[in-house]
C-alpha cells in the first residue's frame, strides 16, 4: 500500500526562504512536527511576523535547533517503509526544496514527490480551517491537505 506523506513548511519569506517550521503528516496516522529556534527573525516578511510567528511554541518540546531538526526529520523519514514507494505530497514547490535543504540531500531512495495543489478541494480546506483554525501553521496546514486531498478516483466518481 502506498503511503502518502503531506508536507507543509513555514519560512521567512518567498524571496529567500529560510525554514521556520516543518510538518509531515502521513495518511497512516504518523506525524512529525518541528520548529527551528535559530532562524533570523529580522528576515521574516510582515505576513510571517503577523500570522506565523505568533503560532510558534504551541506544541511543547517541538522547538529545536536547525541541527536537531535535521536529525529528527531524517530519522522520521528513514522509518517510513519504502516498499510501497511513499509519496511526498506538497502544495508549494518551496516545501520539498526546504526539506531537502534541511536534510542536505534528496529524499531517501524509494520516495516519490507530487505537487497536489490542483487536487485540493478548496471548499473543504475553507471548512477545515473554519472548524480547526491554525491556518499558516505547518502542522495544521499539512493535516488540512491530508483531509482535503482528492484522489483521482474521488475526482473521477465525484466523491466529496
Amino acid at each position: 500500500m502506498v503511503v502518502r506523506v503531506y508536507i507543509d513548511t513555514e519560512f521567512t519569506d518567498f524571496l529567500n526562504p529560510v525554514l521556520i517550521g516543518l510538518a509531515l503528516v502521513a495518511d497512516n496516522g504518523d506525524e512529525f512536527y518541528g520548529e527551528c529556534t535559530d532562524f533570523d527573525r529580522s528576515r521574516c516578511s510582515d505576513f510571517v511576523r503577523e500570522i506565523v510567528l505568533p503560532q510558534l511554541g504551541s506544541h511543547a518540546g517541538r522547538a529545536m535547533s536547525h541541527a536537531q531538526l535535521r536529525a529528527e526529520v531524517t530519522d522520521w523519514l528513514l522509518h517510513v517503509p519504502v516498499r510501497g514507494r511513499p509519496i511526498l505530497c506538497y502544495d508549494n514547490d518551496v516545501d520539498p526544496r526546504l526539506l531537502e535543504g534541511l536534510i542536505g540531500k534528496p529524499l531517501p531512495k524509494g520516495w516519490q514527490a507530487e505537487n497536489i495543489w490542483t487536487r485540493l478541494d478548496s471548499a473543504r480546506l475553507e471548512a477545515f480551517f473554519a472548524e480547526h483554525g491554525h491556518q499558516h501553521h505547518a502542522l495544521w496546514d499539512a493535516r488540512a491537505n491530508l483531509a482535503c486531498f482528492q484522489s483521482k478516483m474521488d475526482q473521477r466518481w465525484g466523491v466529496a
